[in-house]
């Protein structure tokens, strides 16, 4: 039965059996327990307690991993949608979707937005965590690119891109963000 199933999706089992020389398989194979015959009565008790105890954990386990799953599902992740950015003693606020590229600063990012730029004071890695995966990409350790702005891509020497946004600006990629670029590159069909 186990060569069958397999013992990594064995149900729990209580092995009954006149024969000791299989109880160290009967183990290896996470068996509850392996009662000899004749069985005790007081053996067999505490055997079926054990066995019901794992059952209710089990089950406990299971459910609490299909709330987790379903809680998941039921409220997916929300990412930014417009970012407040300061200048000139007032707060302007910019959409997300308008963001062509994303360059670190140290602790400040430069958003990029057509023929403007905004200094914001947030780390890359903090704002990337923020924004749409879907929407956005990190092709070198300090740039971040809006997908829908990618014109071209263009094979470097080393395994890096250059990349041509809509608007002309050219940015180079990473060796390390390579794979990101060749999964967007390809076409889902």
């Amino acid at each position: 039965m186990v060569r069958a199933i397999g013992a990594e999706s064995m149900p729990g089992l209580v092995f009954v059996t006149a024969h000791d020389q299989y109880a160290i398989q009967a183990f290896e194979i996470n068996a509850l327990d392996y009662l000899l015959k004749p069985v005790i009565e007081e053996r067999f008790v505490r055997a079926m307690a054990r066995a019901k105890d794992r059952i209710r954990s089990n089950t406990a386990d299971a459910n609490r991993q299909i709330i987790e799953l379903l809680e998941t599902i039921a409220t997916p992740r929300r990412y930014l949608k417009r970012l407040a950015v300061r200048s000139a003693g007032k707060t302007s606020f910019l959409d997300v979707e308008d963001v062509d590229w994303i360059q670190a600063a140290e602790n400040y990012v430069e958003l990029h937005a057509g023929r403007t730029s905004h200094l914001l004071h947030v780390t890359l890695n903090a704002l990337e965590s923020s924004l749409d995966p879907e929407v956005f990409l990190r092709i070198h350790r300090s740039i971040i690119v809006n997908v829908g702005r990618i014109q071209h891509l263009q094979p470097g020497a080393h395994g890096e891109y250059v990349i041509t946004l809509r608007d002309g600006s050219l940015l180079q990629s990473g060796r390390t963000y390579a794979e990101q670029l060749k999964t967007l590159m390809n076409n889902p069909f």
